[in-house]
C-alpha cells in the first residue's frame, strides 16, 4: 500500500472522532512519523485526550493517559525495582511510560523533576531502572498537554525542555458546524468506541523510514537555515531558535511531503512547518511582550523577509 493511502486512510478514521480539525490531525501524524513528540497548548475540552486516543486506536497501538500532578514522582512513570523474596533478588516493575502512544496530561501541573524525568524518555527512547536500561517499544510518541490560562500551582516548562518537542501546536475551537456535528455524533455512544484500527506499528515503522528518504535539494537545506538564522536577529527576540530547531523543521518538512505524497520537499512545506516547530524555541524580548507582541506574528514576519527559493 502507497505511503499517502495508509495515511489518508488514518487521518479519515481519526476524523470519525475528531471534526473538523484536519490540520492538527496531520501535524500529529508528522510528528509521528518524525519520531518526535507534541506539545499541545489549548484549553480544556477542545479533543486532545480523544485525539491521542484516536490515534492509538487507528494503528492498534498501546496507549496510556499520564495525569500529572504535584505529588507525581519520577518512578510513578518510569517503574521500579521491587525485592522478591522468592528468588532474594530485585525485580524491575516497569511503569506506564511503556507503551506507544503517550498522552502526558497537563504536564505543567507537575515537578521539574518529574518534568526532566519524562523528557529523558522522550530524548533517549530508553529508561534506566536501579542502572539497568530498558528500550521503550517503537513506535514511542509522547503527546503533552499544557493548559495556557491557567497559571496557579503549575509548574512552566522552561525554554530547554520546550526544545525538546518537536512541535507545539493548538486544537481551537470548532466552526459551528463541527459542533453541531460533534454532538450528532454522541447523542447515543461517543464514537471513539465504534473506530477500529487501519493500520499497525510494522506500517507506522516503515513510514518512519520513508519519511527519511524525502528528498530535501541544496536549496532546501539553505532556505531551512535561513530562516532559522533569521529569528536569531530578528530585533523582537531575545533568544531564537536553536540547531535542534532547524532539525525539527526539515524532518516535518519531509513528513508533510509525504504526507502529502511526494518523494521531494517543497518551500511551501517548510513555510507550513515553521510556526509549529520554532515559535516555541524563540523567547520574545520583554519590550516586544510588554507590547503584546506574539511569536506567532514573529515568525510570520520571519518568513516575509526570506527569499523564497524557486
Amino acid at each position: 500500500m502507497e505511503s499517502k493511502e495508509i495515511i489518508q486512510k488514518l487521518i479519515s478514521n481519526i476524523e470519525k472522532v475528531i471534526v473538523g480539525k484536519e490540520w492538527p490531525v496531520k501535524l500529529c501524524i508528522a510528528a509521528l512519523i518524525s519520531k518526535g513528540h507534541v506539545l499541545i497548548e489549548d484549553v480544556p475540552g477542545l479533543g486532545k485526550t480523544m485525539l491521542a486516543r484516536s490515534i492509538a486506536k487507528s494503528i492498534n497501538a498501546e496507549f496510556r493517559r499520564l495525569q500529572f500532578t504535584p505529588d507525581i514522582l519520577p518512578s510513578d512513570i518510569t517503574g521500579v525495582s521491587v525485592y522478591n523474596q522468592k528468588t532474594q533478588e530485585f525485580e524491575p516493575r516497569i511503569g506506564p511510560i511503556f507503551a506507544n502512544i503517550i498522552l502526558a496530561d497537563e504536564i505543567n501541573r507537575t515537578t521539574p523533576r518529574t518534568q526532566s524525568g519524562l523528557l529523558e524518555c522522550m530524548q533517549e527512547s530508553r529508561v534506566t531502572i536501579d542502572g539497568q536500561s530498558y528500550d521503550l517499544p517503537q513506535p514511542f510518541f509522547v503527546m503533552a498537554t499544557q493548559n495556557p490560562i491557567e497559571f496557579h500551582g503549575t509548574y512552566p516548562l522552561p525554554e530547554a525542555q520546550l526544545d525538546r518537542f518537536l512541535m507545539q501546536i493548538d486544537m481551537g475551537y470548532p466552526q459551528e458546524k463541527d459542533e453541531i456535528l460533534i454532538l450528532n455524533r454522541q447523542l447515543k455512544e461517543h464514537p471513539i468506541e465504534k473506530i477500529s484500527s487501519v493500520s499497525n506499528l510494522e506500517e507506522i515503522l516503515l513510514l518512519q523510514e520513508k519519511a527519511t528518504a524525502v528528498h530535501l535539494s541544496a536549496d532546501m537545506v539553505k532556505f531551512i537555515t535561513t530562516i532559522v538564522r533569521a529569528t536569531r536577529s530578528h530585533p523582537e527576540v531575545l533568544l531564537g531558535a536553536s540547531p535542534r530547531g532547524s532539525l525539527a523543521l526539515m524532518q516535518t518538512s519531509r513528513a508533510l511531503a509525504l504526507i502529502e505524497g511526494r518523494d521531494f520537499v517543497m518551500p511551501d512545506d517548510i513555510k507550513k512547518m515553521s510556526q509549529y516547530t520554532l515559535s516555541h524555541r524563540i523567547v520574545l524580548k520583554t519590550e516586544a511582550q510588554v507590547e503584546g507582541r506574539t511569536k506567532k506574528q514573529v515568525i510570520e514576519e520571519v518568513l516575509r523577509s526570506v527569499v523564497v527559493p524557486l
